[in-house]
């Protein structure tokens, strides 16, 4: 496939990836002689995309400031990220030697703090704008949901305490008859987020303890939808380790359609065709279900019944499986997933972005009893795959291998 090839599937099927990703994936699949399946293009945008991999920040970044003709700083990044706020807290951790109140940084779910000799502070803050620009309500509701589920993915899982957030839209009086095309007006935006965010907290039992809201016409087409969620974790259970056989479990709400193409919809500028086109990567959120797995989880951690966990965000199965079986190899049975509905493809099982789910690696002679734990409270468990140590992400759907690709490559 030449470039222009390329860059028509990239855009026709919501990948989103740059011409120079797809030729890497092109050239990957010359190399095995055969071409990509859906699902294996499918799992490598998600595993790309900017809500995974936050490829601008770490990208290669030059900066020239200049003023009265004069340039005042000329620098270069290869890594912007790892440049600049990583090495600065490595520098930070560093010079602190044992005053350092860091546990866990840049390598979880969340971040995890020292508080006292019995519990440490898991906190968490992303942002949820571009949802939040097609569909208010929806958008931010599970944006906060999401970081909720962030902290109960960290270590063993963290019990949420108390939520924050920070908005920016455009001011509530903008001319209407100024809006851009497919630009919802600032106040029905500002209504629809504070809204969502409220609803979500209240419903899990979680209050929203402080935050902030900016006007500034830039926010326009896309508002600032800054949530975070502070947690508490016992500290011995700030470490999770995954290991061969373990079973892949989830843990639960249903899987749908909604949310499919969440974390591609990122890495796209939004227009005024975006609400037609990616109003399905909005998720639809159910903060009861939640609440209720939050509450099994918990009882589960304090047994020891499973080994590991993170929650099934951004990518779905997608990114929960591939970030949990990265060092190890997972084999997953699509076809075992619990469904809203029938009719969904392999495909859209295993990017679907639906959400209150969470995966976890639970040793098989726990199962028994954690699948009982769930049951009695009314919480769905599904067991769909086993960690592996083959170092290959195997998917199955019944009889048949739908995709194979090899960790190094995609993770």
């Amino acid at each position: 496939m030449d470039d222009a090839g390329l860059q028509d599937l990239s855009k026709r099927g919501q990948l989103y990836l740059s011409l120079t990703e797809m030729r890497t994936v092109r050239d990957h699949f010359i190399s095995l002689d055969r071409d990509p399946t859906d699902i294996e293009l499918e799992t490598v945008a998600q595993t790309w995309s900017e809500h995974c991999s936050h490829k601008t920040l770490a990208g290669r970044i030059h900066y020239t400031e200049t003023a009265g003709g004069q340039v005042l700083r000329d620098q270069s990044f290869s890594n912007m990220l790892k440049e600049t706020i990583f090495a600065a807290t490595v520098a930070i951790r560093r010079s602190l030697g044992d005053q350092d109140w860091c546990v866990s940084v840049f390598r979880d779910n969340a971040g995890i703090v020292k508080f006292d000799e019995q519990q440490n502070v898991c906190i968490k803050v992303e942002t949820h704008n571009h949802p939040s620009a097609i569909e208010p309500y929806g958008g931010a509701n599970t944006g906060l949901g999401g970081v909720i589920r962030d902290p109960l993915g960290t270590g063993l899982g963290a019990r949420p305490v108390c939520n924050t957030d920070v908005f920016c839209f455009a001011r509530p009086d903008y001319p209407a008859d100024q809006l851009p095309p497919g630009v919802l007006h600032p106040r029905a935006v500002l209504q629809g987020v504070v809204s969502g965010v409220r609803d979500y907290g209240n419903r899990m039992g979680i209050p929203t303890v402080n935050g902030a809201v900016c006007f500034d016409d830039r926010y326009l087409g896309n508002p600032l939808v800054y949530c975070g969620n502070v947690a508490m974790i016992p500290v011995d259970k700030c470490e999770k380790q995954v290991s061969p056989g373990d079973l892949i479990v989830a843990v639960g709400g249903r899987t749908g359609r909604d949310g499919i193409h969440g974390a591609t919809f990122s890495s796209v500028e939004l227009t005024e065709e975006s609400e037609s086109i990616s109003g399905g990567a909005v998720q639809i959120g159910n903060p009861v279900t939640e609440k209720m797995m939050l509450d099994v989880l918990l009882a589960a951690r304090d047994r020891g019944l499973y080994s590991a966990i993170t929650d099934c965000g951004a990518g779905g199965f997608s990114s929960a499986v591939g970030e949990m079986g990265a060092d190890t190899g997972a084999e997953v049975w699509l076809d075992r997933a619990p469904l809203k509905y029938s009719g969904l493809s392999c495909t859209e099982i295993w990017i679907s972005e639906a959400q209150e789910r969470m995966v976890l690696a639970v040793p098989e002679h726990n199962w028994q009893q954690f699948h009982d734990l769930c049951a009695a409270e009314g919480v769905e468990a599904t067991a769909i795959g086993r960690f592996t140590e083959t170092h290959q992400l195997v998917l199955k759907y019944g009889e048949h291998q739908v995709g194979s690709l090899s960790m190094e490559f995609f993770a």
